[in-house]
């Protein structure tokens, strides 16, 4: 089992930025890829920012550079700096692992952008 806790999140006005986490516990061996997605109300969840085992990224179109993913061995965490926020950027973040086929999920951290 693999637990994952978000933080991070808030209000924010269009053009700034915030630093999401995702805190990782548990058996957090042979986790394949860690990545962030998002979902607007009323929408589904859609990626947004994926990192793998070896280090590669990925992102969605809409987020490329405004935003990067990145990992803290040590800490178990990873991490989402996003820079340059609009307004369609706003909505629940989730943390997302996988682990040996397994697919675990935080609980959300909410952002709202403000034009």
């Amino acid at each position: 089992q693999v637990q994952l806790v978000e933080s991070g999140g808030g209000l924010v006005q269009a053009g700034g930025s915030l630093r999401l986490s995702c805190a990782a516990s548990g058996s957090i061996f042979s986790i394949n890829f860690m990545g962030w997605y998002r979902q607007a109300p009323g929408k589904q969840r859609d990626l947004v920012a994926t990192i793998y085992s070896g280090g590669s990224t990925n992102y969605a179109d809409s987020v490329k550079g405004r935003f990067t993913i990145s990992r803290d061995n040590a800490k178990n965490t990873v991490y989402l700096q996003m820079n340059s926020l609009k307004p369609e950027d706003t909505g629940v973040y989730y943390c997302r692992a996988r682990q040996m086929g397994l697919d675990y999920w935080g609980q959300g951290t909410q952002v709202t952008v403000s034009s």
